[in-house]
C-alpha cells in the first residue's frame, strides 16, 4: 500500500488560493477515480475536485471556509502499489454556470497573497451522512448541519435542498428566512456560531467594499400606483398563453422609458480611472434571493423587451439562479439593478448600490390609504387609493440629489398615468 497525495490543481485567472466551500468525502471514506472529493471556490466560481485516483481518504485539508494555496495537498489517499508524494497539478476549466454572489464578477474582490502559507493536513474535520428521514425519503447533509436543524427543530425533509441535493447551513439560513415562526415560541436556546464563507462570504466582502469606496445617499417618494394595478388586471384579464403578469415588469419597463432622460443614472463607474461610462442599453439587474444568498441575473437589453418578455426573463432568469443553472453571462455586466422584497418590502428601504454601478432601485410594498382626489367639480373627495414608496440609493460622487429626484419624479408621473407605457 502506499499514498497518493491529491494537490489543488492550477483553476485559472491567475488565482493564488481558493476557498474550501463543501467536502464530499470524509476520512476513511472508499473513493474511486472521478469521485468528487471538494467544491472550491474563487472569486468567480466554484469548482468541483474529482478524485483522479481510487483508494481510501486517510487526510483532509481543512474544513469548510478555509483557504487553501494552488498546488497544495486538498486529499491524502491510500492506494494499491507504492503510490505518489504528489500530485502533478494541472489546470481546471471554469465551469459554465459558476454561482456569483449579489455583486457583479467583475466588482473588486480583496487581491490574495502571491504566496500564502499552505493549509496544514488535518484529521475528519467533516463528514456527509446519507439516511432517511421520516416517510423513508432521504435527506444529504452533514453532522454538523444536522445537529444545528435538530437544534432549531427544524425537519431537514421540509428544507429545499441545493442542485446536489445536499442541505447545507445556507439552506438552513434560508429556510429560517422565509420560515420565521417556524420554531415553537418559548424557550431558551444556546448561542450559535456559525462560519461565513462561500458565497455568504464573497456578499459579505462585495457589500462591504460598496460601502467603504460609494458615498450613499437616498431617496424616497411615494406614488399612486391605482391606475397601474387596474392596468395590470386588465392585462392579465387578457393574457392568453402568456405569463401573468406581477408589478415588477411594469416598473421595469417604466424605469427603461424614463432613464433616456437621465443617462448618469444607466452608468458604471471606474473609480481607479476616473471614468464613468453612461451605457444605452439598460443591462437590469435584477436581485434575486437564493438558499445561498443573493444574487443579480441581468436582464440584457431590457429597453427592448415588452412587459410580457420581461416577465419571461424575470421568470427564466431567477430559477436559474436558485437551482445553480445560470451561465456567467446571466450574472453580471448590470448597468442598473432593482432589488424587491415584493410583500416584504416595508415602507422604505435604503438598498446597498451594486458596484461598480451608481444607482440601485427599490419599490416597496403596495398599501390602501384613504386620499383626497379631486371629485371633477372642482373640489376634491376621499377616496380609497393603492399608494407605493420608491427608493433609489445613488453614488454622490457622480449622481447629484437632484438628478435622483428628478427622475423618480419623471417615473412616478409615468407609473400614476399609465397608458403612457403602451406609447411607443
Amino acid at each position: 500500500m502506499g499514498r497518493f497525495t491529491f494537490n489543488l490543481p492550477d483553476i485559472g485567472e491567475g488565482i493564488a488560493e481558493a476557498e474550501i466551500v463543501a467536502w464530499h468525502v470524509k476520512v476513511g471514506d472508499r473513493i474511486e477515480e472521478d469521485d468528487k472529493v471538494a467544491d472550491v471556490m474563487t472569486d468567480k466560481a466554484t469548482v468541483e475536485m474529482e478524485s483522479p485516483v481510487s483508494g481510501t481518504v486517510v487526510e483532509i485539508a481543512g474544513a469548510e471556509g478555509d483557504m487553501i494555496a494552488i498546488g497544495s495537498a486538498l486529499v491524502v489517499i491510500e492506494v494499491e502499489g507504492e503510490g505518489e508524494v504528489a500530485a502533478a497539478p494541472k489546470p481546471v476549466e471554469t465551469p459554465e454556470t459558476p454561482p456569483v454572489p449579489f455583486v457583479s464578477s467583475e466588482v473588486e474582490t480583496p487581491p490574495t497573497a502571491p504566496e500564502p502559507e499552505p493549509v496544514a493536513l488535518t484529521p475528519e474535520r467533516v463528514s456527509t451522512s446519507l439516511d432517511t428521514n421520516g416517510g423513508g425519503s432521504k435527506v444529504l447533509a452533514s453532522p454538523a448541519v444536522r445537529a444545528r436543524a435538530q437544534d432549531l427543530g427544524i425537519d431537514l425533509a421540509q428544507v429545499r435542498a441545493a442542485a446536489d441535493g445536499r442541505i447545507r447551513h445556507a439552506d438552513l439560513d434560508a429556510f429560517l428566512s422565509y420560515n420565521g415562526a417556524y420554531r415553537a415560541a418559548g424557550g431558551k436556546r444556546a448561542d450559535e456560531v456559525v462560519k461565513v464563507f462561500g458565497l455568504r462570504r464573497r456578499i459579505a466582502e462585495n457589500m462591504a467594499a460598496s460601502k467603504r469606496h460609494i458615498p450613499h445617499f437616498s431617496y424616497v417618494e411615494e406614488c399612486d400606483v391605482t391606475a397601474l394595478e387596474a392596468m395590470r388586471g386588465q392585462l392579465n384579464a387578457a393574457k392568453g398563453d402568456r405569463p401573468r403578469l406581477t408589478m415588477l415588469p411594469l416598473l421595469i419597463a417604466a424605469i427603461c422609458k424614463t432613464l433616456p432622460q437621465f443617462p448618469m443614472l444607466n452608468a458604471r463607474y471606474d473609480d481607479e480611472a476616473n471614468v464613468v461610462t453612461r451605457h444605452g442599453s439598460v443591462h437590469l439587474g435584477m436581485a434575486t434571493q437564493t438558499p445561498g444568498g443573493l444574487m443579480v441575473p441581468v436582464i440584457r437589453d431590457a429597453q427592448d423587451r415588452n412587459v410580457w418578455q420581461i416577465a419571461n426573463e424575470i421568470t427564466r432568469l431567477a430559477e436559474a439562479a436558485r437551482n445553480g443553472s445560470a451561465k456567467s453571462e446571466e450574472l453580471s455586466g448590470s448597468t442598473l439593478t432593482i432589488t424587491s422584497l415584493g410583500p416584504l418590502g416595508g415602507v422604505a428601504t435604503t438598498p446597498v448600490i451594486n458596484r461598480p454601478e451608481v444607482a440601485i432601485i427599490g419599490p416597496n410594498r403596495i398599501v390602501e390609504r384613504p386620499m383626497f382626489v379631486p371629485d371633477g367639480m372642482g373640489g376634491e373627495r376621499i377616496e380609497k387609493r393603492k399608494l407605493m414608496n420608491i427608493s433609489i440609493s445613488c453614488d454622490h460622487r457622480v449622481v447629484d440629489g437632484w438628478d435622483a429626484a428628478s427622475f423618480v419624479q419623471a417615473l412616478r408621473r409615468l407609473i400614476e398615468t399609465p397608458v403612457l407605457l403602451l406609447d411607443s
